[in-house]
């Protein structure tokens, strides 16, 4: 059964047992415009949680795409380095970023639900 929870930093995360699915979110397109560049990390590299993990630029701006729980890099959506336009197209199925090897199940406890995200990105609107 997967579980899809966000971060303040507006990265989405879908778990499935000990491997998590990881992206930006609809909020973060939305503020980003078009983005135009996407850097993704090496396979296998580790990560702690809210370590910067990846690079998204738009023609607004660049920013750094967090690893929101700590673990390690096991795929990475190179379909998106291509062709950076998929995250704005679907930035929370076919737009993801990297999937990692879960280190720390209790780091998602952190982490918000849907409701409480969506509630967070209108109080909190950049």
């Amino acid at each position: 059964m997967t579980e899809k929870r966000y971060t303040k930093k507006h990265e989405w995360i879908e778990v499935n047992g000990n491997s998590a699915t990881i992206g930006i979110t609809s909020h973060a397109t939305t503020q980003l415009g078009d983005i135009v560049f996407v850097e993704l990390p090496q396979l296998q590299k580790v990560f702690e949680k809210d370590q910067a993990a990846a690079v998204v630029e738009s023609v607004k701006a660049a920013s750094d795409v967090y690893c929101p729980l700590s673990g390690e890099i096991t795929d990475i959506n190179k379909k998106i380095v291509d062709d950076p336009s998929i995250v704005n197209k679907d930035p929370e199925s076919k737009g993801w970023f990297f999937k990692i090897k879960i280190k720390n199940q209790d780091e998602l406890k952190q982490l918000m639900t849907k409701e409480e995200y969506v509630s967070y990105s209108k109080e909190n609107p950049n």
